[in-house]
């Protein structure tokens, strides 16, 4: 063989090979596209909770807040949680985008806060409000003051209207303390169906409890259950062919509890839509 042809085969020879491993490191445990095969995804260990998170020990952690949006929460809608409506989907004005520190990659979305201001006197209003995590508030490091959300800033940028219940709208920016509470949720956990016959994503929503979710499982009628990877936000998805089957739930909160949501939606079911869980946390 030639020098110029055997250059031209060990380039090609390691491309595959980078093909071949790539496919290794970030598609293992991948689920088979086959109706009915059970699949297992690696377990989720980048979920424990943060430093930011803070779990639920009672202990008030110093923070600051702003607000966006409008007093109607225009711009609060939708978000990096992947809520879309939140007024139909039972979090209302009672929202906040955290920074990076708290938002923990999404793992921390529908977490629920008790916030106060604190510390200023000048600007801060009696009593406390109680939010959910539905948005993240990107760092801007173009930025050398006022770097509210860079990390390792803790930091809630709080709707208008729940902003005004803690401090005066001059103030823009305030000093407050936080705490995780569990959250108070009416009806059960919503899940949302997204996707293809090949790619279910599912969203669920007005989870109470601990709010935010560690690991979920589907189960068709016809399959063992399927653990379900972390898409982005509060979506969660799997490869497994799962259409004409009548899907179950399993959900682990961020507190290691577990409950089982079993035939919540029937064999006819189809993306787009949303199906009630009946129980909560």
């Amino acid at each position: 063989m030639k020098l110029l042809e055997k250059m031209v085969y060990m380039n090609v020879l390691m491309t595959i090979m980078a093909i071949w491993f790539v496919s290794i490191s970030y598609g293992q445990g991948a689920e088979s596209p086959m109706a009915g095969v059970v699949a297992e995804a690696p377990t989720i260990d980048d979920a424990s909770d943060s430093p930011g998170a803070d779990g639920f020990n009672n202990g008030w952690y110093d923070a600051r807040a702003t607000f966006y949006g409008d007093i109607h929460g225009g711009e609060t809608q939708k978000g990096a949680c992947g809520y879309g409506d939140l007024f139909r989907q039972g979090y209302g004005l009672a929202t906040a985008a955290l920074s990076t520190a708290l938002f923990n990659n999404g793992y921390t979305c529908g977490a629920c806060f008790e916030v106060m201001c604190a510390h200023d006197p000048q600007w801060c209003l009696p009593g406390s409000i109680k939010i959910t995590a539905t948005n993240f508030c990107p760092p801007n490091y173009s930025k050398t003051t006022d770097l509210w959300c860079n990390p390792p800033q803790k930091h809630f940028d709080l709707s208008l209207a729940m902003f005004l219940r803690i401090a005066k709208y001059k103030a823009g920016v305030v000093p407050v303390r936080y705490r995780r509470v569990p959250c108070s949720k009416t009806g059960g956990v919503k899940f949302e169906t997204k996707g293809n016959p090949y790619f279910l994503m599912v969203l669920p929503y007005n989870v109470g409890g601990a709010g935010d979710i560690k690991a979920m499982q589907v189960k068709g009628s016809r399959t063992g259950w399927i653990t379900m990877r972390k898409n982005w936000g509060q979506h969660l998805t799997t490869n497994v062919v799962l259409t004409g089957q009548g899907l179950s739930f399993r959900v682990t909160t961020s507190d290691g509890v577990t409950k089982d949501f079993m035939n919540v939606a029937p064999h006819n079911w189809g993306f787009g839509q949303t199906f009630d869980g009946k129980i909560n946390f």
